[in-house]
């Protein structure tokens, strides 16, 4: 069973102890079993002999975590929560109580709303929904060019100053490589990253999935590598010459990932780069019999590219993984394939997605944690990700071994758009926590009961 609630913003004088976990915080490689305490709202101590002797002070709340890992809250860089203008697919009620349940505790809105959030006006009024709504920390990029047209540079020293964590035009790249280069040389006078979809619409146009073996058998127009490959180019070249931080939104093709890792080898540490977690647990065989749930932009690559996603995560040439979680009503999927929608949910489907890595000895579970808390929270530049004296307390504790079957049907999110029905996990969130407060509880023995 699961409870949820929202997060009071004034915790001062308000303590919580954390007994009996495994206190992982993947910036400084600390695992060891112990204790946390949260002080208003902050983390004011953690180790192997914080009240050792179990001389508790009256008023702490006492948590036992029952010996499951606890980490600093994870982070989704990529969500689109629909609000303002498509309030019917998602809110940013409903997408920060699913990201909760997914153990997220900061997320990064991409502004392809209606109206774009190309304007001060509009950033303000996300912080203010977020600030009445939300289960937790939301952030938000801003438009690259004003309403996203590709023609003009938005104010971007102003969105910057209401709170924008960086630029991006998501859902549609920007194309015009002199506006690029103008916004990157914005970029690193203003400290925030330029975030590109890559994809040259003059070579994915009229695609609905990736270019190969799968679309000739169906009869649909693909969309080829090279449609990301060569734009990831460009930008690399256009980060190098201006010096502003390029980041590359869910990656997906071999050929990008090599251009990043030859750019990061030549010195280049203003370039990264973040993957979804279908990128690297699906390929396009899930779009057979012409599945719309397994749609999304960039498309599901094949098998080559999936394995490059994995080594890129490996070698630490992808830094991040974030969902680009989309959420879709059902008539934008019902249609032919073709005419569907772009996009999946993602943010309940992550960490257990990601911890796959970890249960298939692929990756050690302290780099899988890393590419969900401190490396997003860098890219973006705000405080969070760490585990340190005076830090938000923002985080997450994680049944690592509970084995449960993913059901769309029941995540927080409006949408069900995924291709994960019926597909079986090893791990999950059992509670999420925001700054010092509990925002999501997972109640297994409840759960099991109720079953």
């Amino acid at each position: 069973m699961q409870s949820f609630h929202l997060p009071q913003r004034n915790r001062a004088g308000k303590k919580t102890l954390f007994i009996n976990a495994r206190i992982i915080d993947p910036a400084t490689r600390y695992d060891e079993v112990g204790a946390l305490l949260v002080d208003g709202g902050v983390i004011a101590d953690f180790g192997p002999n914080l009240f050792y002797d179990g001389d508790v002070p009256d008023g702490v709340e006492v948590i036992d975590c029952g010996g499951h890992v606890l980490c600093p809250g994870l982070l989704d860089i990529q969500v689109h929560f629909r609000e303002p203008g498509q309030e019917y697919k998602e809110t940013i009620a409903t997408g920060s109580k699913s990201a909760a349940a997914g153990g997220v505790t900061t997320v990064a809105c991409m502004p392809n709303t209606k109206p774009p959030i190309d304007d001060v006006s509009v950033v303000d009024f996300v912080h203010k929904r977020a600030l009445e709504t939300a289960y937790v920390n939301v952030r938000t990029y801003a438009c690259i060019s004003k309403q996203m047209k590709g023609e003009e540079l938005t104010e971007m020293g102003l969105l910057v100053e209401a709170g924008a964590v960086g630029f991006t035009d998501d859902g549609l790249p920007l194309m015009h490589a002199g506006l690029m280069r103008q916004a990157l040389t914005y970029s690193r006078e203003l400290g925030v990253p330029v975030a590109q979809h890559a994809e040259d619409l003059h070579l994915s146009a009229g695609g609905c999935m990736n270019e190969g073996a799968v679309s000739a058998r169906l009869g649909v127009k693909g969309i080829p590598n090279a449609a990301e490959a060569v734009m990831v180019e460009r930008d690399i070249l256009l980060a190098e010459l201006t010096g502003g931080q390029y980041h590359v939104l869910h990656i997906s093709t071999a050929e990008a990932i090599d251009a990043v890792r030859r750019a990061k080898k030549r010195g280049l540490t203003n370039i990264t780069c973040e993957a979804a977690p279908h990128h690297f647990t699906l390929t396009d065989e899930a779009v057979m019999e012409y599945r719309t749930f397994s749609k999304m932009n960039p498309p599901l690559r094949a098998e080559r590219d999936r394995a490059a996603v994995v080594e890129g995560l490996i070698d630490g040439t992808i830094d991040a993984i974030a969902t680009d979680h989309a959420p879709h009503d059902p008539e934008s999927k019902r249609v032919p394939l073709s005419q569907a929608a772009f996009g999946i949910v993602g943010l309940e489907t992550m960490l257990p997605l990601s911890l796959g890595l970890y249960h298939k000895n692929i990756m050690p579970l302290m780099d899988v944690l890393a590419a969900m808390t401190y490396k997003p929270a860098d890219i973006i530049h705000v405080n969070a990700g760490r585990l340190k004296k005076g830090a938000p307390a923002d985080l997450t504790l994680i049944d690592l071994d509970m084995e449960w079957v993913m059901n769309p049907k029941e995540f927080q999110s409006t949408s069900k758009n995924s291709p994960y029905d019926h597909t079986e996990a090893k791990g999950r969130a059992i509670r999420t926590v925001v700054g010092g407060e509990t925002v999501y509880l997972f109640d297994a023995r409840a759960a099991r009961r109720a079953a």
